[in-house]
């Protein structure tokens, strides 16, 4: 029998021995970037889901509060809670902006209820969080605050009593008179009576007046670009700012007049 070893390894020189080393430490590396990639090239959630357009379009309710057409054109200091709610607080409360709590919304209103309508009030008219005095309209009577506090939280189930309406008299012909000369939109008065509720205090990243950088690339777009987008909505701002009743003359006239400020 020969004495030659039958079961020689195969590695004859140094440089063998070299390559055969590097491969036991690149193939395991080579596996191991391979699951990587495989692991992240698994479909992954969407950037875009958690943009604040994303996450208002998948909370909002299946229904929603609609007002009757009658604006709020009512005397001042004569306004009902639903002219008030209507032409002011539906801006923030009928799409829950900044937390607000929206009409209807039972379990949000409960533990306001609970505190009873003398606070509700008085939150209402010193203003609380990101809510301004008076929901930023400073043109509002306390009676007016009250009735749309207590409107509010009726329909969430409250049982509080609204004040009574005073309408002061008018001569006969004077509103005949007041509609036949409507005159232009007065675009400060549209923005005091509703946009100032979220503009003025910056609530839902919503530009302030006056703030140049913020306005900037809106200015861009034009006045028609950003009337659209006004009357549609867009983000956090329910279409026409919640006030269903604005028409399309005084939300371009609001408009010109926050652009106005940043000139």
């Amino acid at each position: 029998m020969s004495t030659h070893d039958q079961h020689s390894s195969f590695i004859k020189t140094p440089q063998q021995l070299i390559v055969v080393v590097l491969l036991s430490f690149a193939i395991p590396i080579i596996g191991i970037v391979l699951l990587v990639q495989l692991v992240l090239s698994a479909p992954g959630a969407d950037p875009n889901a958690m943009t604040p357009e994303a996450v208002l379009a998948r909370i909002q309710p299946v229904g929603h509060v609609e007002f009757g057409a009658g604006g709020g054109g009512g005397a001042a200091g004569g306004r009902s809670g639903e002219e008030v709610v209507k032409s002011v607080c539906a801006a923030c409360h009928q799409a829950g902006v900044a937390n607000a709590p929206k009409l209807g919304d039972k379990t949000a209103w409960a533990p306001r209820i609970k505190e009873g309508l003398g606070e509700l009030v008085k939150d209402a008219i010193k203003g609380k969080g990101a809510m301004p005095p008076k929901g930023g309209n400073p043109s509002l009577t306390d009676d007016e605050v009250t009735r749309a506090v207590v409107f509010m939280a009726n329909q969430a189930g409250a049982g509080f009593k609204e004040p009574a309406s005073k309408q002061p008299a008018q001569k006969p012909g004077a509103v005949a008179a007041t509609q036949s000369k409507p005159g232009a939109a007065d675009g400060k008065k549209v923005y005091d009576t509703t946009c100032t509720a979220c503009h003025t205090a910056g609530v839902a990243n919503a530009p302030k007046p006056g703030d140049k950088a913020a306005w900037a690339p809106r200015l861009k777009q034009g006045t028609d670009a950003l009337l659209q987008s006004v009357i549609k909505g867009k983000g956090a701002m329910p279409p026409k700012a919640g006030n269903p009743a604005l028409s399309d003359a005084e939300i371009r006239a609001a408009i010109e007049f926050m652009v106005s400020q940043v000139k």
